[in-house]
């Protein structure tokens, strides 16, 4: 008998509202592995722009594609890396102008095709009990037969307190109102683009993490996942059901 592939959880929504945080809590809580989506196209965003690609020349950036390793690592005491090759580019792709560059590329449609197999092929990885890709397309276009989808939202002010605080721990002089203008282009940027716009999955489970604890985010989202958990392990099908929303968890 085959073993099942690994139990896949899609965590969408836009930008600031904790996917990251909460996607690295919920796959370390559950020994799965996680997949960044978001970090892949920041990558791709920095080649780019140091190879002096415009990020909207399609040509150049299906060129690009084949010959970038990006790939994730472990981290001692937690977490992971980010490589393009062998360099660490973890600290540089979190940059405002590559949050930006991530949102330009993220549009291109060689750009989505050059990159889907990459993200299922790194989530289906056998050794992989479980994957957690988080992004805004993944219930939607990369994994639309995930196992358990969530769509996480926070207000516009919220998420751009959130984004300025760790640009400011960074040393970044950002104020808060270009961190706040930045938030709401971005968003325009994904919601309005005509590949693979920012949207909730028909089956997705929407929970507001607006003034949430982290903790209290991961706990939401653990409890669904492990009651999908045991509904496989039983032979059943895991629940779906409509998208709903959710207050604070």
């Amino acid at each position: 008998m085959t073993n099942p592939r690994p139990f896949i959880v899609a965590i969408d929504g836009p930008a600031g509202a904790g996917k990251s945080t909460a996607s690295r809590g919920l796959a370390g809580r559950l020994g799965f592995a996680m997949v960044d989506t978001g970090a892949i196209y920041r990558t791709v965003a920095l080649a780019a722009t140091r190879g002096g690609i415009p990020l909207d020349d399609d040509g150049r950036l299906e060129a690009l594609l084949p010959g970038l390793a990006i790939r994730f690592a472990p981290v001692a005491g937690g977490g992971q890396q980010v490589l393009l090759g062998d360099e660490d580019v973890s600290v540089e792709i979190r940059t405002p102008p590559m949050s930006l560059g991530a949102s330009k590329v993220s549009a291109r449609g060689v750009v989505r095709a050059g990159l889907l197999e990459l993200q299922r092929r790194l989530a289906l990885a056998p050794e992989n009990r479980g994957a957690v890709l988080e992004g805004r397309d993944i219930g939607t276009v990369v994994f639309p037969d995930a196992d358990a989808k969530f769509f996480l939202i926070a207000t516009a002010e919220e998420r751009a307190r959130r984004r300025h605080a760790e640009l400011a721990a960074k040393g970044d002089p950002s104020t808060f109102e270009d961190v706040l203008a930045d938030q709401l282009r971005r968003d325009r940027d994904d919601s309005s683009r005509a590949i693979a716009p920012l949207k909730p999955a028909g089956d997705a489970v929407v929970v507001d993490t607006s003034g949430t604890p982290l903790d209290a985010v991961v706990d939401t989202l653990a409890r669904e996942v492990q009651l999908r958990l045991r509904t496989r392990a039983r032979g059943g099908e895991a629940r779906r059901r409509p998208a709903a929303r959710r207050g604070r968890p």
